[in-house]
């Protein structure tokens, strides 16, 4: 398997969320000599630096993802990079008790990925929630796989979204900055934590109706659940988000949050390329019974 670090954490700590494996598995794999980093032997409390190169030599069984034929939204593709439209109610790709039915199942019988994020994660250089739809790039060789990675880490890719959020925001516009980490109160929900990451979110009303909201955010972070967290952090969660908020769900189609432009430099062209969707369906239906 192999990796390119995308944040700045020990290394078993990495490796653990990466595997789905326990520390101490990822310990006793790494003190055996079968995890690189750069090319050099490392001990396990080594702090990664972003795009650091892992490599690492172990079989934990057959654990191949299945291509499946999937109905898949392509908005672009060539040799290099596929853009994708995600319908909601799709995971990204294969974890524990999730082996099928996911992006990367259908898009592994569709092309070839790229492997940098070991065989569980193939092409995905980013992700957005089962329940939220919308625009992701993903990497079909290891090149274009580094080029983009390195893009998002720093902050240069062009990532837009739309939701529609609980209350009428006052403020015309507005930057969340507020660190998000694991939460100490339920460890399945992330949280605005003292001791969590950076994160950075503007937000800009597109309209107001009685008692919500309808925004565009840009993304100047990209952390787990960043805009259903700092939303309702301030107050105004999303609408239909089951998670956070703890407002009324009109359904079961997840929360408002839709993944409108997405804007990058082509890793071989470096010319930059942005691409535009629409609100799906689902989105649709609910914003209708505010307006």
């Amino acid at each position: 398997m192999k990796f390119q670090a995308d944040e700045e954490i020990r290394l078993d700590n990495y490796l653990s969320k990466k595997m789905d494996e326990s520390r101490s598995q990822i310990s006793k794999i790494i003190k055996s000599n079968n995890v690189l980093v750069n090319g050099k032997v490392v001990k396990a409390g080594y702090n990664l630096k972003i795009g650091d190169i892992i490599d690492v030599s172990y079989e934990k069984g057959d654990d191949s993802i299945t291509p499946e034929q999937l109905d898949l939204d392509i908005v672009y593709e060539d040799e290099d990079v596929i853009v994708v439209n995600k319908a909601n109610g799709v995971v990204v790709h294969p974890a524990p008790g999730n082996y099928h039915g996911t992006l990367v199942n259908g898009l592994l019988y569709h092309t070839k990925l790229s492997d940098v994020n070991g065989d569980a994660r193939p092409g995905i250089v980013h992700r957005i929630d089962a329940d939220t739809t919308g625009l992701l790039m993903i990497a079909k060789n290891n090149k274009a796989h580094e080029i983009l990675a390195k893009e998002l880490a720093s902050k240069k890719t062009f990532r837009k979204y739309v939701a529609l959020v609980w209350g009428n925001i006052k403020n015309d516009s507005g930057t969340i900055d507020a660190p998000i980490g694991r939460s100490l109160k339920d460890r399945k929900k992330m949280a605005v934590t003292s001791g969590g990451k950076v994160a950075v979110t503007h937000f800009k009303v597109l309209k107001r109706f009685n008692n919500a909201t309808l925004v565009e955010l840009k993304l100047e972070t990209g952390r787990t659940h960043q805009i259903r967290v700092h939303m309702d952090y301030i107050g105004y969660p999303v609408v239909n988000d089951p998670v956070y908020g703890g407002r009324k769900l009109f359904d079961d189609s997840g929360q408002c949050l839709h993944a409108k432009t997405l804007g990058f430099v082509h890793p071989k062209t470096k010319k930059y390329m942005e691409f535009d969707s629409e609100l799906p369906e689902c989105f649709l239906n609910i914003l209708k019974q505010f307006e």
